[in-house]
């Protein structure tokens, strides 16, 4: 007869190539299968197709610029992660970050922003 432990222990191990990634935003929702999925993006400028930059007559390099028509403001979202979760994962992942919230909210009640964007969109 075998005997259920009274503990399990877990150690973690980190794969070298896992990256710490800054998260803007989400983006996702349930998908046909029935989880939950979650694209994690980070936001920046895009770049401009390209660039010109002033020739002086002696030859020296002026100011570069942004030639007129290319000047738009455009934000790239860049999807670094995406994460498929099942029903009981997204149920414990929400009660995790809950806890996490309240213990930011009671530590630093007085420095979090009020009002700010949340970055999920569905």
């Amino acid at each position: 007869m075998s005997r259920i432990p009274s503990k399990i222990r877990y150690s973690f191990s980190v794969d070298p190539k896992a990256r710490l990634q800054t998260a803007h935003g989400v983006w996702g929702g349930v998908n046909a299968q029935g989880e939950i999925e979650i694209n994690f993006y980070c936001e920046s400028d895009a770049l401009p197709s390209f660039v010109e930059q002033i020739v002086d007559p002696d030859g020296s390099l002026g100011h570069e610029f942004v030639p007129e028509g290319e000047e738009r403001r455009e934000v790239v979202r860049h999807i670094h992660s995406r994460v498929l979760l099942n029903y009981n994962m997204a149920r414990g992942l929400l009660e995790w970050l809950e806890e996490q919230v309240n213990i930011l909210e009671e530590e630093n009640s007085d420095t979090i922003y009020g009002g700010q964007d949340s970055g999920v969109t569905q």
